[in-house]
């Protein structure tokens, strides 16, 4: 692309994030430039002694209806479309006092902070912005004459190319701008049109986008000839998205993965019910506790697979102490997160460099409706997050023998437990830990015996003669087809299992829980995880 140099005579600003805005424009005096603004925009300028013109009396109309109209006029719009060097534009311009604008700095009301920040519908509504987006895509549209700024972050280098180009822009470098402005305009309406559909009631909208806010570009992504980057959407969920990075290395795409993947799980444990760990590998968790304290419930989750828990993400969901981080760093760790830490815990991590600490400054809640979606080859799978909480009053229990409070309670645990795990999941659990965990098998018999060998090889490297499986309680993410799955968690010792139950064969399967003597409890929640 050659570079076509276009010099800067005339200049709109109008912005609602007046960060490094006064600067500029004292730049952009210096150097000559006619500066045209707004409202807000205008009133700062002329306060810090800049030179500086009213849209009004550009257009000799009054900015009216609260500001709702005052840049939507052929003066602005005429100055920012016309093409520089065709004659009917010239002469189009001639006949109606139009003079041409050379560079516009704009950015938009602030609709997605309001929509975070709880905002009533009327004040999204009063942050929707239209003028700010049809000069940005006007001024796009014609970028080979006109240099679009929609970001504080780029007036350091519009500085530096006016430097570098005697006051002129690049082709190239209105090129990057425009199509920067672009994919602005196009977050902005995936935010407005997402939120309205959402208070519309409208589940699967016709046209559905959705965008991002480039947070990080990574070194690769799931393999070192991916590449990759994380994109912030704006949702208001703590975690690694929200979390405060306090130390160690950057994160790769698969920390940032697995991270999510432990905090999420980490959530369903109420923090004023019980301190709880997660240990995740490869998106799996790979030890699961709670306790009376976050030592107790590290240690309940390392001991289930101390082999898996090296190199792994660790989540909590209370403040880390010092304790806790001691134990911690007594292997290598990859990444621990929790909603925030205590300076001494902060102290003890800072010995290991490498070791990445994210403070998220909350829990997200389970219970929280949102979307999630992933790609498939020429569309995107949308759908609702699995928001359900397990409830005691969805759960019957199916057999003759009901479970002891011990083992409902285990139950519970690790019905949590199952819904984190990827398919086909099995998860034994026994006082507040997981003690073997199956996931992602083709088969559901296979994750049975996966997780009882895990569980047994754990108890054999902790010197003790008998698998952990046995007096235990297992979850099963979804229903079993055959008796045969429920035949290995039998086999494996435990004494109750929790399932949704639905199949065409449930008789059979109570049946065979009924002859072994455990007891089953059915929830009506399938927890599929692909």
């Amino acid at each position: 692309m050659p570079s076509k140099l276009r010099r800067i005579s005339r200049a709109l600003l109008s912005v609602s994030d007046k960060a490094g805005l006064v600067e500029l424009a004292q730049a952009l005096a210096a150097r000559g430039v006619e500066i045209l603004s707004t409202g807000g925009s205008r009133k700062t300028l002329a306060q810090a002694g800049v030179p500086v013109k009213e849209v009004a009396d550009v257009t000799g109309f009054p900015e009216i209806m609260d500001g709702r109209v005052k840049t939507l006029h052929p003066r602005i719009h005429g100055g920012l479309l016309a093409v520089r060097e065709n004659p009917e534009h010239s002469a189009a311009m001639l006949a109606h006092g139009i003079e041409p604008i050379d560079l516009l700095i704009s950015n938009l009301y602030p609709f997605e902070q309001a929509l975070a920040g709880g905002a009533s519908f009327e004040d999204c509504v009063e942050n929707i912005d239209i003028g700010g987006p049809a000069m940005i895509r006007a001024a796009s549209k014609n970028f080979d004459g006109v240099t679009v700024i929609v970001d504080p972050a780029d007036y350091a280098a519009l500085l530096s190319e006016l430097a570098a180009h005697d006051g002129a822009t690049s082709l190239e470098f209105r090129t990057r701008l425009a199509a920067k402005a672009f994919a602005r305009t196009s977050t902005y309406d995936s935010a407005i049109s997402n939120w309205l559909a959402k208070e519309a009631g409208e589940a699967t909208p016709t046209w559905r986008s959705f965008a991002g806010t480039l947070a990080q570009s990574l070194r690769y992504g799931e393999n070192p000839h991916q590449s990759a980057a994380f994109y912030r959407s704006g949702e208001a969920r703590p975690g690694v998205a929200t979390a405060r990075q306090v130390q160690g290395k950057e994160l790769s795409y698969n920390n940032l993965n697995d991270t999510d993947a432990a905090y999420e799980c980490v959530a369903e444990f109420d923090p004023a019910d019980s301190a709880a760990c997660v240990i995740v590998k490869h998106a799996n968790p790979c030890g699961v506790g709670v306790g009376r304290s976050l030592i107790e419930a590290y240690r309940k989750a390392f001991r289930c697979d101390s082999v898996s828990a090296f190199g792994g993400i660790v989540a909590f969901n209370r403040k880390l102490d010092r304790a806790t981080a001691e134990e911690i760093t007594q292997i290598f760790t990859e990444v621990v997160i929790a909603p925030d830490a205590d300076e001494d815990a902060i102290a003890v991590f800072a010995a290991k460099k490498n070791l990445r600490l994210l403070l998220a400054g909350g829990l997200p809640d389970p219970a929280a409706r949102g979307l999630t979606f992933r790609s498939l080859s020429g569309g995107l799978l949308v759908q609702d997050r699995d928001a359900i909480v397990l409830d005691d009053s969805s759960l019957r229990v199916a057999t003759k023998r009901a479970p002891t409070a011990a083992e409902m309670s285990d139950l519970r645990f690790a019905f949590r437990v199952a819904k984190h795990v990827k398919s086909n999941a099995i998860v034994y659990a026994r006082d507040g830990a997981t003690v073997g965990v199956g996931a992602g098998q083709m088969s559901r018999v296979d994750s049975a015996r996966i997780a009882a060998w895990k569980s047994e090889e754990a108890a054999r490297a902790a010197k003790e003669q008998t698998s952990w499986t046995r007096g235990s309680v297992a979850a099963s993410d979804a229903f079993f087809p055959f008796a045969d799955g429920l035949q290995s968690i039998i086999d494996a010792g435990a004494t109750a299992v929790i399932q949704p139950g639905g199949s065409m064969r449930d008789a059979e399967v109570i049946a065979a829980a009924d002859a072994a003597g455990i007891a089953m409890v059915l929830t009506g929640i399938r927890h599929f995880r692909h």
